[in-house]
């Protein structure tokens, strides 16, 4: 007879070594056990449920191995037929039991581990989503994106497989070697002595399978991060533009080898060890029907104990070799909750405050009073881990080195409802982030922003997101349909609302000859569309939420006259009544504002209107000089 020696091993005893041995040594932050039995506390009349039918199935294991030894000892050995038919349907009625038994588990697992995924998966995405601009530009997508899958389902074993390996692994163990000694402590003990020749190895090989399964995830993540970078469509039109074929195969080429020769070492690796273990297998056999075969023929066990107990044997080792990585299982499993609470533990900057109101109805204003600003650290906004290799390796320090210096100092201005304010200023003087602090993007350090004589760190980030409408000069489209991309600044707007937000935006007709309409998909980030196509698609977006302040970074940068024309005039409906912020680019633009504020070097250096400014000859004379001088004839 044939040993399995995975069979009753829960999971299968290879699974412990897919695992990194080295969280073994980690030491888990205070408060976590009491953290993840908060999530299992829904599902613990299901995990009852669950381990008690897991008990009752590892228990089963010795039943078919001692029925064996009833048909050979009771039934063959006396002729009884009608034993052998009976005990033999017994055989057949254990085997449906336990796949019943299997497939109900199934269930019970799969409800407790999907259930677990979607508490977790929703939790950290809904807390990320409260997280300000500042950990957004710090953070690595594609390790945010892991704490949201591979940790998750790294986490959800916790309960599934690794409890259920746990238990039935213990409980197999129990009842197989309480049954072999019942059978024949002589046999169990010579059993036994094989257990040190496997077990060893076991550590040894599942060490460094470890490692290379460390290095096969770097290697994995690295090509991985390079396809991504090429198949995103502003990097496929890098390539096409820049890139030889020849230099990117090859680099291609070298990571995608470092990725085989890691996966050969693996399944040589796994495959010697198994082989060993198969050799192990067939000399404890070898032991086993050595010595009980001797027995036998001195009538010290029967027949039937010796089948019983070679059956037995393939459900020993098992258990056992799972068993002796159990601590790496369970470790592994805790990390990834802990990874996933280090991200809900990460405090969003910007919050709303304890009593926030809404902004106040009507037309608002917008003003700031001496804001002071400095970007935020790293250890303030973001996480080590979520950040690139580089930080992670430089510890602490990578976050305590940081330039700390003021972007902007002690700005203020004001714009009244309705009124136009048009900033202006050299590359890094600071305007966007005057935007984005008006928009509540960030707090400021000191001083205050206004809106509708408000401070916005006083109001609900609702209403103030309802208020405020923002066009970039690269708006962002999602790769959805024109209509699911509308609606998204306003859930449950009509067609006609729509469309009439597409007229305004100077964009309609085009939609219109579409094929598919406002079903046209728009491609990743809206590249199917012109620039200027994007951003009257962009301007419709805020006209549909009717905002009562519009904020515009620079909109019409980047296109082309006749994009600028079209793009100008959308912009000109989207102002139109409301109170508007511009960061100027376009001569047309900064000589209609009611107010122009130049910045330099995060100070407001003038204020005032377009023909004040050129007659004062400042640094706002010597920009239009430079920067508007095609136009001489409209100063």
């Amino acid at each position: 007879m044939s040993m399995g020696m995975g069979g009753a091993g829960r999971g299968g005893f290879a699974s412990s070594f897919r695992k990194d041995a080295s969280v073994v040594d980690h030491r888990l932050k205070p408060g976590t056990t009491r953290r993840v039995a908060g999530y299992a506390k829904p599902f613990l009349a299901q995990i009852v449920a669950f381990l008690a039918l897991t008990v009752l199935s590892s228990l089963l294991v010795v039943a078919t191995p001692l029925l064996l030894q009833r048909i050979i000892d009771d039934g063959v050995a006396n002729a009884d037929t009608r034993l052998v038919i009976v005990l033999a349907g017994l055989v057949a009625v254990v085997a449906l039991v336990e796949a019943i038994l299997g497939l109900v588990e199934r269930w019970f697992s799969a409800r407790i581990g999907e259930g677990l995924i979607y508490d977790l998966r929703t939790d950290v995405f809904d807390h990320v989503q409260q997280q300000s601009i500042a950990f957004f530009t710090r953070t690595q997508t594609g390790s945010l994106v892991t704490r949201l899958n591979t940790d998750v389902i790294g986490a959800q074993q916790a309960f599934t497989s690794t409890l259920a390996s746990l238990v039935s692994n213990v409980v197999t163990l129990v009842a197989v070697l309480a049954t072999m000694l019942a059978l024949s402590w002589q046999i169990t003990v010579v059993a036994l002595l094989v257990v040190p020749l496997i077990l060893l190895p076991a550590r040894r090989v599942g060490r460094r399978l470890a490692g290379y399964r460390r290095q096969a995830m770097a290697r994995n993540a690295e090509l991985g991060n390079r396809m991504t970078e090429r198949f995103n469509v502003a990097g496929a039109m890098l390539v096409k533009l820049f890139g030889a074929p020849e230099s990117e195969h090859a680099e291609f080429a070298e990571r995608a080898q470092a990725v085989r020769d890691i996966g050969v070492k693996q399944a040589m690796s796994s495959r010697l060890f198994f082989t060993a273990l198969g050799a192990m297998a067939s000399l404890a056999t070898a032991l086993v029907y050595g010595v009980g075969g001797v027995l036998t023929i001195r009538e010290a066990i029967t027949v039937g104990t010796l089948v019983a107990f070679a059956a037995l044997l393939g459900r020993l080792y098992g258990p056992l070799t799972a068993l002796s990585n159990v601590q790496v299982d369970v470790m592994s499993a805790m990390v990834s909750f802990e990874r996933v609470f280090e991200v809900l533990d990460l405090q969003p900057s910007v919050v709303d405050a304890p009593g926030a109101r809404d902004l106040p109805d009507g037309p608002l204003s917008v003003a700031m009073e001496g804001v002071t600003f400095t970007h935020p650290s790293g250890s303030e906004v973001s996480l080590l881990s979520l950040e690139s290799p580089s930080a992670d390796v430089a510890g602490e320090s990578a976050f305590e080195t940081e330039d700390r210096t003021p972007v902007l100092h002690g700005v203020s201005f004001e714009a009244r409802p309705g009124q136009m304010l048009a900033l202006v200023g050299p590359s890094g003087a600071g305007k966007t982030t005057v935007t984005a602090l008006l928009t509540r993007l960030y707090d400021p350090d000191s001083g205050s922003v206004l809106l509708g004589g408000v401070d916005a760190r006083t109001v609900t980030s609702r209403s103030l997101r309802a208020a405020i409408g923002v066009v970039t000069q690269d708006s962002h489209l999602f790769h959805d349909t024109i209509r699911a991309n509308l609606r998204y600044a306003r859930e449950g707007a009509t067609e006609e609302q729509m469309w009439d937000a597409l007229e305004s935006a100077q964009i309609a007709g085009l939609v219109r000859r579409l094929p598919d309409g406002l079903d046209t998909v728009v491609g990743d980030r809206g590249h199917r569309l012109s620039g200027g196509e994007k951003q009257r698609i962009a301007i419709a977006r805020v006209l549909l939420r009717s905002p009562r302040i519009v904020v515009l970074d620079e909109a019409t940068a980047h296109l082309d006259s006749e994009s600028e024309a079209a793009v100008q005039r959308a912009l000109d409906q989207a102002m139109a009544g409301r109170t508007s912020v511009v960061i100027a680019h376009r001569l047309s633009t900064v000589r209609a504002a009611d107010v122009i504020v130049v910045l330099e070097a995060g100070r407001v250096v003038e204020t005032g209107t377009h023909t004040e400014l050129l007659a004062s000859g400042g640094l706002y004379s010597e920009l239009y000089a430079t920067q508007f001088a095609q136009a001489p004839h409209t100063a």
